[in-house]
């Protein structure tokens, strides 16, 4: 199967999977959840399915069992989407991506206040003390 074909099958996996999350499924388990981006198998047999998950390690643990239960339900949807002679096995796993951007988001506001007032101070020093040019009105 050619890779842009693969892309293809892989996005709308995504969108009905994530339209799915949002408005089938009935699962208390399964909230604040968001599909991030799917990957496809080449022979099309296996799909795993990233998702992010709002809350702490114990919600995302159950959000994760949630789905894994709902999984036959969202490949009935999937087979129902794409033609292809398998239905892809949905695998899901938690994305770190979000949480990782998350944690590198705090530390930079930890040391960018810091690095700024540095800045400021090194641009006041750099300022000349006299202004001995003044503007001239030749007109």
């Amino acid at each position: 199967m050619t890779s842009r074909r693969l892309l293809k099958a892989a996005e709308a996996i995504r969108e009905v999977v994530s339209m799915a999350i949002l408005a089938d499924l009935q699962d208390p388990r399964v909230r604040d959840v968001t599909v991030t981006h799917v990957e496809v198998a080449p022979d099309m047999r296996h799909a795993k399915v990233h998702v992010s998950v709002m809350g702490n390690e114990t919600k995302q643990n159950l959000s994760l069992r949630g789905l894994e239960s709902a999984a036959g339900y969202l490949q009935s949807k999937i087979a129902k989407r794409i033609d292809t002679r398998y239905t892809p096995r949905l695998q899901f796993v938690l994305d770190q991506g979000v949480k990782k951007s998350i944690e590198i988001s705090r530390i930079l506001h930890e040391v960018l206040p810091r690095d700024s007032e540095t800045n400021a101070t090194a641009d006041e020093a750099d300022e000349p003390l006299d202004d001995d040019e003044t503007p001239t009105d030749d007109a």
